[in-house]
């Protein structure tokens, strides 16, 4: 695996690459990046901090290109073509083009396209369309190499065989659904797929709750005898009965409970406004008088004069507007309530002069931000509309989850995602006071600070903690070592609230490394010290699943399948017993029952063990790299 970037993401990965998958990495990073720690992944960071920096500080004295922790890493400006090779993109497996620029990425893709048509890319870029249009432009250049057999790499290259695929990838997006989930459920260990936002849930000894979709491990214990039990992972129904007394993971759906903002308020619909939200409530009541005070003119007028009330009320509209002939030689009552009817008339004029101004400025302000609306409350406060704020936006309102968006520049990229959703924005610098308030914080569910300024997400953390003790923050924080300094300080000042503070390349390294891994990995998840990956493969090219039912393809400790993809099976039924209900449009279906049998043309979505995953894709020579 072939790492190359300029910022803390390169690092990351390279570790999530190492300490997750077993892999061996060559990082190639600027000059100036000696000296950076690279981050650790595992239970035992903070114990091996300074063992790392020691292997770091032997690397600088050594020189470039000498194995550090795991990795070889290389020092160059920019991936070149030079540089490339000698980092061994002819041989490796997957590359990972992972620098802050664009350009930079996409010149160094084509550069190893060129060097190995077969090699596995996975780029960095925030240019969705842009991203798209690469995607097909590299993958087509590797069908094209491949079909002329000319593969610089040769017959082994790539390490995987014909996966040349091309995934690109944006750090936005892909710490988006972790924020959201951290907001939401408290954690990050999710997994996104088909629009479903998954997590692993860790049940205490006793704990009742929602079982969840699978149970993915039983957690460790001691014995009576004073042993100590490691994780067991994908356990079967006998050992979940078995270990009553021993803690579970679980595999839940990522929802929100807390009240979503009705419509024409919190965000959808289109961009028309329904007629209540035309005019103010004091404008409603003033209409609604008038036309009381109409009809109390048209029955009176019935009541003096004896005529048909549809009669009475034409000629009420008539004095109203002053165009009725007057009242002379008539009886006194009638005058009195032409009189009273044109005194009236004088009153609607300006009634319905603000009724159209106020209609008016609804339409125009219609794409303009919006205000919080009165009674707001279990809403998600977000401070920022960056690239990273837009997308977790995007996500929120995809969960239907109700946002008050604040923003300190009137120019922010994501206002007009905000107009487009229709959520309220409070524009304002969130350090200044008076700004959290408008933004409703105090009836708030959580405080998500995305904001480009690890300082100003710290302090309005630390001021929405002074207003709500028990609100749920969640920082973004550029640095992962004052990432984890913050969250332990207010774990400790805060204990009856949750705090969650992730640098974004610390939640974005797991997606790009299953992307380095090839497009069938989903994710992965730590269990203690141990790891669960998640994968969606095709039932026909493994013989361990074809032709099974879901019960005789479930290997304890190994792999489980968790869902079936409907979408791409056709959505048709299987002419068998059970399996005649499983027809929905499209989607993942979970739950599936154990009598359904796996069929070559369905595509699977499971969980395994690294080394069962290795297995169940024919790399048993891998196993020991894998382990």
């Amino acid at each position: 695996m072939v790492v190359c970037g300029d910022d803390g993401l390169a690092h990351r990965l390279a570790a999530e690459l190492r300490g997750v998958y077993g892999e061996q990495v060559t990082l190639v990073v600027p000059p100036a990046e000696r000296g950076v720690r690279t981050p650790v992944v595992g239970r035992a960071r903070a114990a091996s901090a300074a063992l790392l920096d020691r292997m770091v500080a032997a690397a600088g004295r050594g020189g470039a290109g000498e194995p550090v922790g795991g990795e070889r890493q290389m020092e160059a400006a920019e991936a070149t073509e030079a540089v490339l090779a000698d980092a061994g993109v002819a041989r490796a497996a997957a590359l990972a083009l992972v620098y802050d620029d664009d350009e930079t990425n996409i010149r160094a893709a084509l550069t190893a396209r060129r060097l190995n048509p077969r090699l596995r890319i996975v780029l960095r870029l925030y240019n969705r369309r842009l991203g798209q249009h690469i995607e097909a432009l590299l993958d087509q250049a590797a069908a094209l190499a491949s079909g002329d057999g000319s593969g610089a790499g040769g017959p082994g290259a790539g390490g995987s065989g014909a996966d040349a695929s091309t995934t690109v990838l944006s750090d936005a997006d892909t710490a988006a659904p972790a924020l959201v989930a951290s907001a939401v459920a408290g954690t990050s260990k999710v997994l996104q797929t088909d629009g479903l936002l998954l997590r692993a849930a860790e049940r205490l000894p006793g704990q009742s709750g929602d079982p969840g979709l699978a149970t993915l491990a039983l957690l460790s214990d001691s014995t009576g005898d004073g042993a100590e039990r490691g994780p067991e992972l994908l356990p079967d129904a006998d050992a979940v009965r078995e270990a009553a007394g021993r803690g579970t993971v679980v595999l839940q759906q990522v929802s929100y409970a807390g009240p979503s903002l009705p419509a024409g308020r919190g965000g959808g619909g289109g961009v028309v406004p329904p007629f209540a939200s035309l005019f103010s409530r004091r404008l409603r009541w003033s209409l609604a008088g008038v036309v009381g005070c109409v009809a109390a003119l048209a029955v009176a007028l019935t009541l003096v004069t004896g005529e048909h009330p549809l009669y009475a009320t034409y000629q009420t509209l008539l004095d109203l507007f002053a165009i009725n002939e007057p009242a002379l030689h008539q009886p006194l009552g009638r005058q009195i309530l032409q009189l009273l009817a044109g005194l009236l008339g004088l009153l609607l004029l300006p009634v319905l002069l603000a009724a159209v101004l106020e209609a008016l400025g609804t339409f125009r302000t219609a794409s303009g931000v919006r205000k919080p609306p009165r009674g707001l409350g279990g809403h998600v406060v977000l401070l920022g509309l960056g690239k990273i704020g837009t997308r977790v936006l995007v996500r929120l309102r995809e969960l239907d989850i109700p946002v008050v968006c604040v923003e300190a520049g009137a120019e922010a990229r994501g206002l007009a995602t905000a107009r487009r959703l229709r959520v309220p924005v409070v524009l304002g610098d969130v350090t200044q006071e008076g700004v959290l308030e408008a933004a409703k914080i105090h009836r708030a569910h959580a405080l998500l600070a995305v904001t480009s300024s690890d300082t100003t997400n710290l302090e309005a953390a630390l001021y929405a903690r002074t207003v709500r003790p028990d609100l749920r923050v969640v920082l973004r924080l550029y640095d992962d070592d004052f990432a984890t300094a913050v969250y332990r300080t207010l774990r400790a000042a805060h204990p009856q609230a949750s705090t969650r503070s992730r640098s974004v390349t610390h939640l974005a390294a797991p997606a790009f490394a299953g992307a380095m891994m090839g497009r069938q990995i989903l994710g992965a998840i730590p269990v203690e010290r141990r790891v669960l990956l998640f994968a969606a493969l095709e039932v026909g090219a493994h013989s361990q699943l074809e032709g099974r039912t879901v019960g005789e393809a479930f290997r304890p400790g190994a792999w489980r399948v968790l869902a079936l993809d409907t979408a791409a099976s056709g959505g048709e039924p299987a002419a068998q017993g059970a399996q005649e209900e499983l027809a929905p449009p499209s989607g993942l279906l979970w739950d599936l029952p154990d009598t359904y049998v796996l069929k070559a043309s369905d595509r699977v979505v499971l969980a395994a063990t690294r080394r069962g995953l290795a297995e169940l894709l024919g790399r048993r020579g891998r196993e020991d790299a894998l382990r």
